[in-house]
């Protein structure tokens, strides 16, 4: 008698070892939308004012950031539950591809190329490629670029794009980042700064930069920014526009647009139909 009450108190032991194991084991997860105890990865920019930005503290700030904290908290994750991955443009479609994260905010523009290889929810913002001039600047129009330097980042289609079809006697500067093309507009070197209008209204935004810069609002292309998920994760799709569509009916994203890109009187778009892509 004796030795079986050691065999089920044995017994006992072992079923609660496991029962402990597989709750606690899985503490480092991409996310499967319970939460819990576990982490959820997200891609986003560590280098975009206003959109994702890193701070010298090591938190982070930005649109992206908030649309993606309010996702998470959806989809059952604290923010102290999310870990922010960098997710450079050229990487993220391999970022996803390859579990990196869960998903990715990153001024992430929905395409029928993206599509073949990523699945979106959103989109969450209606972007506009446009110019970034100093306050005191007289071009208003893109034809006012021709004879002008006009910057962008290497690698960016934006500043080529205005050439060859609005301004062709632009002088095109290509540098390593948005911050130097800034810094050029900043010192007279460069005439206008061009990407998204969204990107431009986040450094605007930034307070060394109060009242030295101006969107132009010339609106040359219309870029949606969606959520990227990896191919055929149609549930987590599903569940990020729940989402969204709460954060924008709940006033959410209103106030995150004042926050972070008000300062820069940046004249946004109503919140996008979620599953409308406006071409």
């Amino acid at each position: 008698m004796k030795l079986r009450k050691v065999s089920a108190a044995a017994a006992t032991a072992l079923v609660l070892a496991l029962t402990a194991t597989a709750c606690g084991g899985d503490g480092d997860s991409n996310g499967s939308g319970s939460g819990g105890g576990k982490t959820i990865k997200i891609g986003i920019k560590y280098d975009q004012p206003g959109l994702g930005l890193k701070e010298p503290d090591g938190s982070f700030s930005g649109f992206d950031v908030d649309v993606a904290t309010y996702v998470a908290k959806e989809l059952g994750y604290k923010p102290d539950q999310i870990e922010w991955v960098e997710t450079k443009s050229a990487d993220r479609e391999n970022a996803l591809s390859r579990g990196d994260v869960k998903m990715i905010a990153a001024t992430y523009s929905i395409t029928d190329e993206r599509k073949q290889k990523v699945d979106f929810a959103g989109p969450y913002l209606l972007a506009h490629q446009d110019l970034l001039v100093k306050a005191d600047s007289d071009i208003k129009e893109g034809t006012d670029l021709n004879g002008k330097k006009l910057c962008s980042v290497t690698g960016s289609t934006s500043a080529q794009n205005v050439k060859d079809e609005i301004a062709p006697k632009a002088q095109l500067q290509q540098l390593g980042g948005y911050s130097e093309c800034i810094a050029g507009l900043q010192s007279d070197q460069l005439d206008a700064l061009t990407t998204d209008d969204a990107i431009l209204a986040g450094f605007a935004a930034q307070k060394q930069y109060k009242g030295q810069f101006k969107l132009t609002g010339l609106k040359l292309s219309n870029e949606n920014y969606g959520i990227g998920v990896k191919k055929g994760d149609t549930e987590t799709v599903n569940k990020i526009n729940d989402a969204l569509k709460k954060m924008v009916s709940d006033g959410s994203w209103e106030k995150a647009v004042k926050e972070n890109f008000g300062p820069a009187n940046y004249k946004n778009e109503p919140a996008p139909k979620i599953g409308q892509i406006v071409q």
